[in-house]
């Protein structure tokens, strides 16, 4: 998976943790364990009753056995969204 998220250096992410968190950050660099390293990033947390909330979180280190999914995210698509405005169960814990 590391030879992977080589593309990924310096282009903006999102990376969904085992605990059900959403960070959102621009990927700075990573190991053969998956720990990753993300700058100016913040967490999406998802509420049925408001928008969606994000909580600043600067520079952040996600342990790689905490990583379940990393995905590339369009800083275009994601800049057109109005966060206010989507409401969303909240992420479950991944369940081995």
């Amino acid at each position: 998976m590391s030879s992977t998220l080589e593309s990924y250096v310096n282009h903006t992410v999102s990376v969904i943790t085992a605990d059900g968190r959403q960070i959102v950050g621009t990927l700075k660099g990573f190991d053969q364990t998956v720990n990753v390293i993300l700058d100016d990033s913040h967490e999406r947390v998802y509420s049925t009753s408001h928008g969606v909330e994000h909580v600043a979180l600067g520079l952040y280190i996600v342990r790689g056995d905490n990583v379940a999914v990393i995905g590339e995210i369009d800083d275009d698509l994601d800049n057109k969204l109005d966060f206010s405005t989507i409401k969303a169960e909240p992420l479950n814990p991944v369940v081995h």
